[in-house]
This record gives structure tokens, C-alpha cells and sequence, in this order.
């Protein structure tokens, strides 16, 4: 069985206002992640929501300012990916969806061994997200199109990383 992973689509990260907004690239990705999840959604398969997830003085606020603080709505899913009411919202503190989290243990439950990642950021959460599933033995894909990163570079670098060191595929 596989599931979606729609990671840090968030109103920080997607919004213009937003706290850590990734520029041009975040209004091109959501028309792909949307199409990703509404797939899913339709197949009957699983999409997970990761949600980045901070309390005020985390120390990652010594390299990126202040963003997707708890209670904040910078750090809710953007109204165009709206979560149903039966899809899970795992959230994290970190760049990998499973550090620290429950993603593990819930994939292990909903009898999940493929993922299909999507959303931002391409070289962070998203490759770190990829590093930590190959570790764990799930099978990984990624949609170039439906995930995105501060600047091009950064981008494809990622995607080749995961592609030619991780062994995820590209679709």
C-alpha cells in the first residue's frame, strides 16, 4: 500500500506573508500538489499532512526566524490542500518528517511501504524526509513538479540526490 506525504505546505512557507515564504516557486508547486492529492484522495489511498511545528525560543530560530510557531496560522495547511476530516496531520520540529514524530509507527499501522513525497522544501524537508524513509526501507517517489525550493540550484540538486544517492524515484 502507498501514501502521500504533502509536506510543510504550510501559510508560512506558501503565503506571500508568510514568515519563511520560498517565493515564486510556492505558487507553482500547489496546482501539482493539489493534483497529487486529489489522486490519492480518489485512489483511496492514505495523504498524510507534515506539518512543521515550533514553540517559541527553538533553537532553529538561531538559523531561520520565527515560523510555524503552535497556535500560529502561519503554520496551517493553506486552505487550497485542506485536510479531510480522516486525514492525519503528523507534526515535527525538525527537517525530517520522521525525527521525533509518529509518521513511522502510523505508516507501520496503515500497512504503508511506498511514499510519494510532495510540497516544500525540495532540499530540506523534503530530502531529509526521503533520507530518513530509504533508512527505514520504504519505497520513495517524487513528482519534480510537485515539490519546490527557495531557488532552482537548491531544487535540483535535491531531486539528483535523491534520485542518483537515495534510490527514490522520480515520476
Amino acid at each position: 500500500m502507498k501514501a502521500l506525504l504533502v509536506i510543510d505546505m504550510l501559510n508560512d512557507f506558501i503565503k506571500p506573508e508568510g514568515a519563511l515564504y520560498i517565493g515564486p516557486a510556492a505558487q507553482q508547486v500547489v496546482p501539482a500538489v493539489r493534483s497529487r492529492v486529489e489522486l490519492f484522495r480518489k485512489s483511496g489511498d492514505p495523504v498524510l499532512f507534515i506539518c512543521d511545528r515550533h514553540r517559541s525560543g527553538d533553537l532553529e530560530f538561531e538559523m531561520f526566524p520565527p515560523h510555524c510557531l503552535e497556535g500560529d496560522p502561519g503554520g496551517e495547511v493553506i486552505e487550497e490542500l485542506a485536510p479531510l476530516p480522516e486525514e492525519r496531520l503528523i507534526y515535527k520540529r525538525r527537517y525530517s518528517a520522521f525525527f521525533g514524530t509518529e509518521l513511522d509507527l502510523t505508516l507501520r499501522e496503515l500497512g504503508i511501504a511506498e511514499l510519494e513525497l510532495s510540497g516544500v522544501v525540495t532540499n530540506i524537508c523534503v530530502l531529509y524526509t526521503a533520507a530518513d524513509a530509504r533508512m527505514l526501507n520504504y519505497r520513495v517517489a517524487v513528482s519534480p513538479a510537485a515539490v519546490a525550493a527557495i531557488d532552482e540550484q537548491s531544487h535540483l540538486f535535491a531531486l539528483q540526490e535523491m534520485e542518483k544517492t537515495l534510490g527514490v524515484t522520480m515520476l
